[in-house]
């Protein structure tokens, strides 16, 4: 089996992941990073030595040219004040970058003749732990240069991602010193992907954070970039809190364990992509995952890179539709006829001057737009699943606090839990102080701890979409060695939970007369105090544990209709359909509103309608003068005895 973290070397010092791509084609494709064009900075350069500052790391970059003078500021490489091979110069690309190629040149000078012939190319994560680029079972030696102006291009044997990379000279022109000029072939991550498997991926970006980094999504789909009619939508996002680094990397990995398994023809994996649009947002916090990186991840501490640039913590930062809920229940006669679904955003949340993160608005706005049926937000610092409410009814620290779907709930949070590898350990110590393995590694959120405004509750009260929340590992930021083995711990969990979407009911609520899907149609399980409402196209997905359930589907101007459906313990949807017939008052609403003449039945059906009201309302005045008589004789009766 393919270890998508590890490089075809199996004992890696540092565990970069490797692809192997099929096409010198694709290899090209990836581009230059910017340091002929200087995208990237000054900065991001750094070297093992360098003769003065005008020869420093810097001037190492693809067709810089030096002054008629050698000596000052501006000559023309990066040189070496050594002459072993030792020496490197170094490039930060400051993300995970899948490296394919490196161009190499020599000095520009009128006076020096100096170029590098052989060299090596070492990568890494962190920049400490370095390893060798191979070729088979022996270190790569790459041909540079025979003359300082010819650019000469290396490409690596296996692309490999990683962050940094290191030109490794040695061996350079005889009567000459270690000098060069560089560029470095590169795909952000993401891209690469899209680029081995175009025809299921698309990269989007839903907002920007604080500090402006976008906020990128991969979509992978038999049909990316649409909505395809009873297709339910899932969604995977990390990163919420930015030093909980592991589920940013599980989902990056994720991605091209999809398109791999995908091109070898895995029939699951085909499954997947062909009967769900799956959406992964690797990094919710981009801003917070730098000041982590940048720390490194043994020292970033507990909290440093949990918060957004702004200080926000971005699990706290969702409009708090729980107490909105529970307080117009408290106040109704009825609670069934408060709503327990699509609870509006309060209009205090959406002003300007709301403490109300980018990164959080961009969220809100995804779910929107999207009709999600099933999530899950990853974090880390714990092993376990937690699953809503997150907030406390009476804003007590902890209490269990379960919604309508509890049951269900339950079981998406034991999925996970049971096929994880570290959490289904009898064996494993507790990660801090609480034993979660006496709860089967799942809890709801109330009872863990309290927090309002979470994003998985307002995901379950302001659209359809259910939503728990993994906490992946003890440690929040593990070590690049680490990540092979956290991604077969996680392997099958992504996959399963996926696979949830499909369980329940599903189907397409339409007009009897003109057959088209009806929007907003609300979806209303017998005993489940939760509703649902349908997607633009009609079509509409309620997730449900196997049973025998008497769904009622109604819309706004049609007649309510009713269904009973079984949901089997197989792993796919039952289809129950519905179509809706519209009153003859909706009817009448709509020819008016055209300025149409109205048909002679539907005046007949309305004039039934007003003769049925009629004798309804007669009925019931009938009664309550009956009532009244009543009264008045037995209050008479009761005079007379008094008396």
């Amino acid at each position: 089996m393919t270890n998508y973290f590890m490089s075809d070397r199996s004992a890696s010092a540092n565990m970069l992941r490797a692809q192997k791509v099929l096409s010198l084609g694709f290899l090209l494709d990836c581009p230059p990073l910017g340091l002929e064009s200087l995208l990237v900075d000054d900065s991001q350069m750094q070297a093992s030595s360098y003769q003065r500052m005008g020869l420093g790391p810097h001037r190492g970059r693809l067709n810089i040219q030096s002054g008629i003078e050698d000596g000052d500021l501006y000559d023309g490489a990066w040189c070496a004040d050594y002459k072993d091979r030792h020496q490197w110069l170094e490039v930060d690309a400051l993300h995970l970058t899948l490296f394919t190629g490196v161009i190499l040149q020599g000095r520009n000078s009128i006076w020096s003749w100096d170029w590098v012939e052989t060299y090596k190319v070492q990568l890494s994560n962190d920049s400490v732990n370095w390893e060798t680029c191979m070729n088979g079972t022996e270190e790569a030696i790459f041909q540079g240069n025979q003359n300082p102006e010819i650019p000469v291009l290396g490409l690596l044997p296996v692309p490999t991602i990683a962050r940094f990379i290191r030109i490794n000279p040695q061996t350079w022109y005889f009567n000459g010193t270690i000098c060069l000029r560089a560029e470095i072939l590169g795909c952000n991550l993401m891209k690469s992907v899209t680029e081995e498997c175009p025809d299921i991926t698309r990269i989007y970006t839903i907002g920007k954070s604080y500090m402006g980094l976008k906020l990128y999504v991969m979509e992978i789909s038999d049909n990316p970039g649409k909505h395809e009619l009873g297709e339910p939508e899932f969604r995977y996002v990390a990163g919420m809190h930015g030093n909980e680094a592991l589920g940013r990397e599980l989902v990056l990995n994720l991605m091209q364990y999809i398109c791999r398994e995908y091109k070898k023809g895995n029939q699951r994996i085909v499954r997947l992509v062909t009967e769900t649009r799956i959406h992964l947002l690797p990094s919710m916090n981009p801003d917070g995952y730098e000041v982590a990186y940048n720390k490194g991840s043994e020292l970033a501490g507990w909290a440093e890179g949990r918060y957004t640039f702004e200080g926000i913590d971005l699990n706290h930062n969702f409009p708090d539709l729980n107490n909105i809920m529970w307080d117009a229940q408290e106040k109704a006669e009825e609670k069934s006829k408060v709503s327990n679904h699509y609870i509006p955003i309060p209009e205090y949340y959406t002003q300007e001057d709301a403490l109300v993160a980018p990164e959080t608005r961009a969220v809100i706005s995804w779910m929107q737009n999207i009709p999600f049926v099933l999530s899950a937000n990853l974090h880390g610092g714990e092993l376990v699943v937690t699953y809503p409410f997150d907030c406390t009814r009476d804003w007590a620290p902890q209490e269990d606090t379960p919604t309508a779907d509890n049951a269900f709930f339950r079981w998406l949070a034991t999925v996970y839990a049971s096929t994880n590898l570290v959490m289904a350990n009898p064996e494993r110590r507790i990660c801090h102080y609480e034993d979660f393995q006496a709860h089967n590694n799942i809890i709801n959120g109330g009872a863990w701890h309290t927090v309002p405004g979470s994003m998985n509750d307002f995901s379950y009260l302001h659209t359809n979409c259910f939503e728990v929340t993994v906490e992946l590992s003890c440690d929040k930021f593990p070590h690049a060695s680490e990540l092979p083995i956290e991604w077969e711990n996680n392997k099958e969990s992504l996959l399963v939970y996926m696979e949830q979407v499909h369980r329940g009911i599903k189907g397409v609520v339409r007009d009897k007369m003109t057959k088209q899907g009806l929007a907003d149609a609300v979806i209303k399980v017998e005993d489940h105090d939760h509703d649902i409402r349908s997607a633009a196209d009609g079509d509409y997905w309620r997730l449900l544990n196997p049973g025998e359930y008497k769904v009622v589907v109604w819309a706004e101007g049609y007649f309510p209709s009713v269904r009973h459906c079984h949901v089997g313990l197989e792993p796919h949807p039952t289809i129950c359909d519905f179509t809706l017939t519209k009153t003859p008052l909706q009817q009448l609403k709509e020819i008016r509103a055209k300025g149409g003449k109205i048909p002679q039945d539907l005046q007949l059906r309305l004039r039934a309608l007003r003769l049925r009201k009629l004798r309804a309302s007669t009925k019931l005045i009938n009664r309550r003068r009956q009532s009244q008589q009543l009264q008045r004789r037995r209050a008479r009766s009761a005079g007379v005895w008094r008396a």
